[in-house]
């Protein structure tokens, strides 16, 4: 499997795997900035030290390496669930035979929209309405959003779901794919 164009430390700026251990658990300091809940850190980590499903350890050993590391047990343990649960549902998804394309429409339901939030909602529906997410992604990203804290779901932490899904279910995202996860639209200027 080739490794992944992007890390997260390229794609969001201010995600650095030696401050993400040290950042308290909170969403914003007082400049306003955003920290990562401690799930995410713990699923940043193991994107970035783990370039698919397949190389990582079991679950054991994968706990003893990030405690080692300095995330505490009770982080440890919730990303290790969200991660064993996404890992079982990719092994569904890959048993099943890949359904034909259709031109039907994923609504979501009213406790999936306030969880995923008005810029998660759009966000999803963009990326399966130009075909790069497969209706089958599709649920899966969901599932996991809807196992996730956060209420709503940034649209980081869904961009970090969507690129962990891909890397549970061990494929690597197209190129628009990537541009839309890894784009840091903050800094960006409109013309």
């Amino acid at each position: 499997m080739a490794r992944w164009p992007a890390c997260l430390v390229a794609c969001f700026s201010d995600w650095q795997t030696e401050v993400l251990i040290s950042r308290p658990v909170q969403r914003f300091d007082a400049c306003g900035e955003r920290y990562i809940d401690a799930m995410y850190q713990v699923l940043a980590f193991v994107y970035e030290h783990y370039w698919g499903g397949d190389a990582c350890p079991a679950l054991a050993a994968l706990h003893r390496k990030l405690s080692s590391v300095g995330f505490k047990a009770q982080e440890v343990e919730a990303a290790l669930l969200w991660l064993e649960d996404l890992k079982n549902a990719a092994r569904q998804l890959q048993v099943q035979n890949p359904e034909p394309a259709t031109a039907s429409m994923r609504l979501f339901t009213e406790p999936e929209q306030r969880h995923l939030g008005l810029a998660g909602w759009g966000f999803l529906t963009f990326l399966a309405s130009i075909g790069t997410l497969a209706s089958q992604e599709l649920e899966l990203v969901i599932d996991r959003a809807m196992a996730a804290p956060g209420d709503p779901v940034s649209l980081e932490d869904l961009k970090l779901i969507v690129l962990m899904v891909f890397w549970g279910l061990g494929s690597e995202p197209d190129a628009l794919m990537l541009d839309e996860l890894c784009d840091d639209r903050q800094g960006r200027l409109a013309h």
